[in-house]
């Protein structure tokens, strides 16, 4: 996993540097979070463009992950896949030192599957890194504003060493006991996302078949009692059909979508209110709104009642536009 004209990571940072594999959206964001906190930032990516914009608002340059873990002792990843954490921990432990300090930390804050981390977690320990299973509650947009919630999970002493960082991410840290209960109530947290967000689109789209101005409703429904975190920060998109840049793909968070249903049928928990929800979204990525952000969900509602031009999928409203 090496990337073709990588740059020296400097060594002589006054504080010990943060490595961050995953530069993405949203691990852009947290290196911004960590650089505005003071803390040095040495990151990794398989997009080296990535890696050249984390450089451009100060971070550090490194040309793979063994790269990134000998350079710093605490290892943060925000990876797409299983497979990706796999292949990252692997190559970790190829690199790690025999009695390496027993300070390494790995805080992975990726939305992966329970299983997939825990066995990341028995290949880190055998070369002596710990880990936590983290996970960030909020989209990147919300990284930005410095909105997000970092959940935490494993050993409490190992998060009380890693604790500065997370509040450097986001506006609330929670430590939430054993490995693997920070997955469990992102997934949990996720569910409600899904089902918020389907039922804010449903409410506006009813909203405007009855010609109610949607902006004013938002307005109106948010100061009572049928106020939610989705409404706030996804409403407004659906008002204004404001799809893209996505803050988080509709494609991508079918992922999240497989990992919820996937833990409540290991639990044997019905969710009637979530598999409602998850096939708006699944239906409305088949339709052509997947590289839209979630709330397009809305635009996908209106195309099923033939509301007007701006819920048509995206290729209908590029040729209608063509033959304007």
């Amino acid at each position: 996993m090496e990337i073709a004209g990588r740059r020296d990571v400097p060594t002589s940072n006054r504080v010990p540097p943060i490595g961050l594999i995953g530069v993405g959206a949203m691990g852009y964001q947290v290196a911004q979070r960590l650089l505005s906190a003071g803390h040095g930032v040495i990151g990794y990516d398989l997009k080296a463009a990535r890696v050249a914009a984390l450089e451009q608002i100060g971070g550090s340059a490194a040309g793979s992950v063994r790269e990134v873990s000998q350079s710093a002792a605490t290892v943060v990843t925000l990876l797409p896949s299983g497979d990706a954490l796999a292949m990252v921990c692997g190559e970790i432990a190829e690199g790690a030192a025999p009695g390496a300090s027993d300070e390494s930390v790995l805080v992975e804050l990726s939305t992966l599957g329970l299983a997939t981390k825990r066995a990341a977690r028995e290949v880190l320990a055998a070369v002596g890194v710990e880990m936590l299973d983290g996970a960030l509650s909020g989209t990147a947009l919300q990284a930005r504003s410095g909105d997000l919630v970092v959940y935490s999970s494993g050993d409490e002493a190992v998060h009380r060493r890693c604790e500065s960082i997370l509040r450097s991410i986001g506006r609330s840290v929670h430590f939430l006991g054993e490995f693997g209960r920070a997955t469990k109530t992102k997934l949990v947290a996720n569910h409600l996302v899904a089902v918020h967000i389907a039922a804010a689109a449903e409410a506006l789209q009813l909203a405007r078949r009855t010609g109610l101005d949607p902006i004013t409703t938002i307005q109106a429904v948010a100061d009572g009692a049928g106020m939610s975190r989705m409404l706030e920060v996804r409403g407004p998109l659906m008002a204004a059909s404001a799809f893209e840049p996505a803050s988080m793909r509709m494609d991508l968070f079918l992922k999240d979508l497989d990992l919820i249903a996937a833990l409540s049928h290991a639990e044997a928990s019905p969710t009637p209110l979530f598999d409602a929800a998850a096939t708006l979204f699944r239906r409305a990525v088949a339709d052509g709104y997947g590289a839209m952000d979630t709330s397009a969900v809305s635009a996908w509602l209106a195309r099923m009642s033939s509301l007007d031009l701006e819920a048509q999928p995206p290729s209908s409203r590029v040729e209608a536009e063509v033959q304007k």
